[in-house]
């Protein structure tokens, strides 16, 4: 099924691009730099430049973005969280927007690097939440650097923990993704002709949940949908997170400490319900939530998301 849906999307993006004469294609690239442009700010680090945005005040939090995302997805993704009264940061990750890709672009190394981005904020302590592939590096901060962790949260977690990649692509459905997430009008084309077929190929999501879902959460599943652009400025993040994503984990999930929250749905078309599950088996004393359905991007269930994740900080349920 995800194999069809690339493919006939493919399969009228030429047409689509022809609309660039009419300025649409522009004009969702422009509406693109507006939202990622003078928001964020640049650390140069041990590993080169690292993109960073912090919204808000109160106890502070890290999210740490998913595939496709950038400092502005890891805002979004802690919108909620934003409005309960924490502190967001949000990095962008190597390979994303304007944060360096170095050579060594693993989630461990990346979890070192955040320590950098830490001391600058004047930071000594932080709640890390990682959403999809982010969640990689927010378990290996977590192993890595515990005193610097006070709280580990796993949202909808990315990883092969079974030695067998979950997210498997034949040889031609790599062909088509590679096609569509490495050209900015290629995408533009795919993303306008078939917005459902992104939201469930790549969104791993069940385009049928948005006329289950409130306007705000149709708004926001369109807010994820629409920041994966530009996506030419994404690419070397976008493999990167293939590559471990698909690989078998490295991480010491068994050694981490910290208090850990993981959450996903079981209807996540990328399986990381059983990826949750597991790592609540392997995790010491780790709660695990699971939501009926949602998607891989818990479509409809953003306002429980904010709330599980704010009683498991404060010790405090919502009023």
């Amino acid at each position: 099924m995800v194999r069809r849906a690339v493919l006939t999307g493919l399969g009228g993006i030429a047409l689509a691009v022809g609309a660039w004469g009419t300025g649409a294609y522009r004009a969702t690239m422009a509406a693109a730099e507006t939202r990622t442009a003078r928001r964020s700010s640049v650390l140069e680090t041990r590993a080169g430049p690292l993109e960073y945005a912090v919204a808000g005040n109160g106890p502070p939090l890290m999210m740490i973005h998913g595939t496709g995302g950038g400092f502005d997805q890891g805002l979004l993704f802690a919108h909620g969280l934003l409005e309960a009264g924490f502190r967001i940061v949000a990095p962008s990750r190597f390979g994303y927007l304007r944060s360096a890709f170095p050579d060594d672009a693993s989630p461990a190394r990346q979890a070192d690097v955040l320590v950098d981005l830490l001391d600058h904020l004047g930071l000594e302590r932080i709640a890390v939440a990682g959403g999809s592939a982010g969640a990689l590096t927010a378990a290996e901060f977590a192993s890595r650097h515990p005193d610097r962790c006070s709280n580990l949260i796993l949202i909808v977690p990315a990883a092969n923990l079974t030695g067998r990649d979950p997210v498997a692509f034949t040889a031609v459905q790599r062909m088509a993704v590679e096609r569509v997430l490495t050209s900015d009008a290629w995408f533009w084309g795919f993303a306008t002709l078939a917005p459902d077929m992104v939201l469930r190929t790549l969104l791993a999501t069940d385009p049928a949940l948005l006329d289950r879902v409130s306007p705000e959460e149709r708004r926001r599943a369109d807010l994820i949908r629409d920041g994966l652009m530009p996506i030419g400025r994404k690419v070397d993040g976008l493999r990167n997170d293939g590559f471990w994503a698909g690989t078998p984990t490295r991480t010491a999930f068994e050694d981490i400490a910290t208090p850990t929250l993981i959450l996903s749905c079981e209807d996540d078309l990328f399986g990381t319900a059983e990826t949750a599950r597991l790592l609540a088996e392997r995790i010491p004393d780790a709660r695990l939530v699971l939501y009926p359905e949602g998607g891989h991007i818990w479509l409809g269930h953003d306002a429980d998301l904010t709330r599980d994740i704010r009683a498991f900080i404060t010790g405090f349920p919502n009023p």
